[in-house]
């Protein structure tokens, strides 16, 4: 079945999010009831329709996070949704406490989760074909009978389909009769490829005439490849988490979906211009559920559009679009170019021009920059991933003046002279043409040395005390050589409003780390525009 493309009423397609519930199932991810909340005001702004939050009954934090947001949960976009399972085998869904969970949770939509796979509905559910069609039918009426609306997931369906075909389009056929708007065909094992589930949803939406979703696990790596297929089919209503959050290794990352429904196949599911935000939503979740952001991760990955070769740049000089999928903006990403030893003039003066430094005409210059940074590669030093530091050296090389806001006179680390692993750092700097001596401690060598610089120059420069160490990379880079190898050290650091990654290399891991924090503190001042010679 082809897809109709334009414009689509949420009505008729919902975009579907699981984060909170089926992606919080993922290992060593643990939501409070004020991350949901926090959440789900983000899934709002990405303009997602539905907003699965919990299952309410199974535990007391989604049962209160339910009763929590009935009453401060203001959604523009999205509708919140209950999940839960059918009743229990023998029992009258009236009367089951979990149906009764779906029921007084206030969410005006209800998924439910049913077996489609007969053997799942022997061996795991104990009871008979029969019985397990009840209980579908009998969930569903009476959850429809008092006004809310059904989703029913068809758990195991895709390997149940091909064990037994008849009996898992039978449960779809049963669901649809008792009034669930949507059947969601559930890739539960993730071992699915988009070929079969192609065919397969095909087959089910012209043997039924239900209403088809899709719930995509990754086993395959073909989640949103799946999702896609089945939508192809005829599937008008895809489920899946922020970032591919999940069990194992995942589900469906739904940015990605929606984004390849909307820029590929050209339908308009979400409302207008939301999804010029989603790499920003994206990474606060990131922030939220403490996972870092995936830098390769299509589409909001801070590398989905970063440029490392010199071929690419003499290109993306003439034209970006000759190297990008797409316009990164779409999705409030950024076009990146990596400065490295493959870099060539290209790359400089594309990374120039990025800088604010039109570098254009001057070969001789571009020539320098470019051999320059090939031979401290060659050292050790990276500046793809640290841009602080090749702002630094590119300054330098424009304007013959390296940004400089203090000297360091000397430095001088003495480690562990307390017995407990701590460290003391003596730092001492001219800065605002004031000599300043400092002891600083520490809970080892680099941390010391960090507390001693900053306190340094905080007099002088008061900004310092915005900046904060977030992340602190150490690799060893000639191995063979032992104790005496060259060591690099990639830094980052924020200011609260954004981050920044500096450079140091030397034959230990402090001297390397000194030389990045020099030029993270001084990065930073640039950034916030400070003077450099205050009075």
């Amino acid at each position: 079945m082809s897809t109709s493309f334009g414009k689509h009423d949420p009505a008729d397609f919902h975009v579907y999010d699981t984060t909170l519930r089926d992606g919080a199932q993922q290992e060593g991810l643990n939501l409070s009831i004020q991350d949901k909340m926090a959440i789900s005001q983000h899934l709002d702004a990405l303009g997602v329709g539905y907003i699965e939050g919990g299952w309410p009954g199974s535990n007391p934090k989604d049962t209160e996070f339910f009763a929590l947001a009935a009453k401060e949960l203001d959604l523009k976009h999205a509708t919140l949704a209950a999940f839960g399972s059918t009743r229990r085998a023998g029992a009258v869904a009236a009367d089951d406490p979990q149906v009764a969970a779906l029921r007084d949770s206030g969410a005006s939509v209800v998924t439910v989760v049913a077996k489609s796979h007969d053997q799942h509905v022997l061996r795991a559910l104990r009871t008979t074909l029969d019985e397990n069609l009840a209980m579908v039918r009998d969930t569903v009426t009476h959850l429809r009978g008092e006004g809310q609306r059904v989703f029913l997931d068809c758990e195991h369906f895709f390997d149940g389909y091909r064990e037994n075909r008849d009996y898992a389009l039978e449960v779809v056929r049963v669901a649809t009769e008792a009034g669930a708007e949507v059947a969601v065909l559930c890739d539960t094992n993730g071992g699915m490829l988009p070929h079969w589930v192609n065919e397969i949803v095909a087959d089910v939406l012209s043997s039924t005439g239900a209403r088809l979703g899709i719930h995509a696990h990754n086993d395959t790596g073909c989640a949103v490849a799946n999702s896609i297929a089945a939508v192809q089919a005829g599937a008008t209503h895809v489920q899946g988490c922020v970032n591919g959050y999940g069990e194992r290794t995942g589900n469906a990352d739904l940015v990605t979906c929606v984004a390849n429904l909307e820029f590929k196949l050209g339908m308009s599911i979400m409302p207008d211009g939301v999804l010029a935000d989603a790499t920003r939503i994206s990474h606060a979740i990131s922030e939220i559920t403490n996972y870092p952001p995936v830098a390769r991760q299509p589409y909001t990955g801070v590398s989905a559009f970063a440029h490392k070769a010199g071929l690419h740049a003499s290109a993306i000089r003439v034209d970006p679009d000759l190297y990008q999928h797409m316009d990164p903006a779409l999705v409030g990403n950024d076009m990146r170019l990596l400065v490295s030893e493959m870099a060539g003039r290209a790359t400089i003066e594309l990374k120039g021009r990025e800088l604010g430094f039109d570098l254009s005409g001057d070969n001789e210059l571009l020539t320098r920059i470019t051999d320059q940074v090939k031979k401290m590669e060659q050292d050790g030093y990276t500046f793809e991933a640290a841009d602080a530091s090749f702002e630094l050296l590119l300054t330098e090389a424009v304007t013959g003046v390296r940004p400089a806001y203090f000297d360091v006179e000397s430095w001088r680390v003495i480690a562990g002279s307390a017995g407990d692993g701590g460290a003391e750092a003596i730092v001492k700097v001219v800065a605002g043409g004031r000599r300043t001596a400092v002891v600083g401690e520490g809970n080892g060598p680099v941390n010391a040395l960090d507390h001693a610089l900053r306190q340094a120059i905080e007099r002088i420069y008061p900004d310092v005390a915005q900046f904060h160490l977030i992340d602190f990379r150490v690799r060893i880079l000639d191995q063979g050589h032992g104790t005496d190898a060259v060591t690099r050290v990639l830094i980052e650091t924020t200011d609260g409003k954004s981050s920044w990654v500096t450079v140091g290399v030397g034959p230990n891991m402090i001297e390397a780390s000194f030389e990045a924090l020099v030029d993270a503190l001084t990065y930073g001042l640039r950034l916030h525009g400070v003077d450099a010679s205050p009075s």
